[in-house]
Parts: C-alpha cells; sequence; structure tokens
C-alpha cells in the first residue's frame, strides 16, 4: 500500500532524511524506532505533506502523492495522529471530532452518524463529550486525538508516539484498541514508538531507523533480546 522510496527531507539546510526506503502492505502494523533524533518525527512529517520533501517519492496504492498537499493525502486516505497529540484545548470533545470530519465533503453530510460511529469505537468519550480537551488526561487527549483522526475514514493510519505521558494501565488499553481497530476497520497503521513492549505487541515487522536512514528491520520478538536492541537501536 506504501512505497516509500529514496526520501530525503531536511529542515532548512540542515538534511535529517538522506534515502529513507521501506514499505508497507495494504493491513500490515508496521512500527518504526530508534533513537531520538534519528528522524522518526520528520519522516512521518513527509509522509503527511507537513514538511516538504528534497528527494524520492511517496506512493500509496501505487499513486504519486510525493508533490500532493497535507489536506489533499488527508482526504486520499492518509491519517495522522501527532506527538503530543495535537488536539484543540478550548473545543470540547465533540467540537474535536467534528474538526476530522470538516475536510471530507462525503462524510459531512452524514456527520452525527459518524461521530455515533466513533463514539461506539470510543465508548470513554460518550460522557465526555461536553468537556474542553484541554482538561482531559492525557489519556483521554490521547484516545480524542486518535478518534478525531478516524472520523475522515483514513486507510493509512500514521501514529508518532502514542504512549508519550500516558499511564501502563491506559497503554494495554491503547494496544488492545488498535488491534481491535484494525481488524474492524481494515488499516494499516506506521506506528513511531519507543516503548519496546508497545512496539512489538502491535507490529508485525519493525524497521529501525538511525541517521536518517532505514539501517534493518526486526521481527517483533527480537526487540526481547537487549543484544539485538542494543546493537540496532542502541537503547535498552
Amino acid at each position: 500500500m506504501l512505497e516509500v522510496e529514496n526520501l530525503k527531507a531536511a529542515y532548512g539546510r540542515i538534511p535529517v532524511l538522506h534515502g529513507v526506503n521501506f514499505s508497507v502492505e495494504a493491513g500490515e502494523f508496521v512500527g518504526i524506532l530508534g533513537h531520538n533524533g534519528m528522524g522518526k518525527t520528520t519522516l512521518l512529517k513527509a509522509l503527511i505533506g507537513l514538511l516538504k520533501t528534497t528527494g524520492g517519492t511517496i506512493r500509496v496504492d501505487g499513486k504519486d502523492i510525493t508533490r500532493h498537499p497535507p489536506h489533499r493525502r488527508n482526504r486520499d486516505g492518509i491519517g495522522y495522529v501527532a506527538q503530543g497529540r495535537d488536539i484543540f484545548p478550548n473545543l470540547s470533545v465533540k467540537e474535536n471530532l467534528r474538526t476530522g470530519i470538516l475536510m471530507h465533503k462525503d462524510l459531512r453530510a452524514d456527520e452525527e452518524g459518524v461521530i455515533d460511529q466513533i463514539l461506539a469505537e470510543f465508548p470513554r468519550l460518550q460522557p465526555l463529550l461536553n468537556r474542553r480537551g484541554g482538561v482531559l488526561s492525557g489519556g483521554e487527549q490521547q484516545i480524542l486525538a486518535l478518534a478525531r483522526c478516524l472520523c475522515g475514514s483514513p486507510r493509512l493510519l500514521l501514529l508518532d508516539e502514542p504512549t508519550e505521558g500516558i499511564q501502563p494501565s491506559v497503554i494495554e488499553e491503547f494496544v488492545e484498541m488498535l488491534q481491535n481497530l484494525r481488524r474492524k476497520r481494515n488499516l494499516t497503521i506506521v506506528l513511531v514508538e519507543q516503548n519496546l513492549d508497545f512496539i512489538s505487541a502491535l507490529s508485525s515487522r519493525v524497521y529501525v531507523i538511525r541517521r536518517g536512514r532505514v539501517t534493518g528491520e526486526l521481527a517483533p520478538d527480537q526487540l526481547a533480546d537487549p543484544e539485538i536492541v542494543q546493537e540496532f537501536v542502541g537503547m535498552s
């Protein structure tokens, strides 16, 4: 479904991605692992179009989207949940959900139906609909960010550090939630994550990124081996 070839990106004159190559099959859950500063978040921003690429190609379902702006990629079925959640703190939960529908003309015609479906998938949000996003707990905000993204009915979901600042009990809930959503919606998911247990519980394959390049691929069970993790990722 997703093909990335020789992808390059930079912040001003500072190059960050130096020719990234990887692919993801339809319905697959793939993890991306590496040190901070190695280009993981930059890669997701380049995939969704928030960062202009300086070289290479991004294809979704065989279609070249490298030059498409973010709103067009979103309409084409790519969803993005940013690191730090990035919800609207002064809007209510329901208003946040509505913003996930705005760019989709076909979904706006059935806004209430879309939100009802989301609430059936995320029942924890039902009693919070009129509460401002900024007063929710970290776990509730992350659930809201994911739910808002899914309001746009993406086929490819990009997740950036979803466990950051989340309690362990909520992280376990997130594993089950994402597994159910992938099955129910037939989602293709690319997950950037530092939590080894979380990424190994969800991913069918894990790409290792170092200094702006994909340098290896690991099976999820290999993340339990400290020597392998130290060799390929430099972390324990």
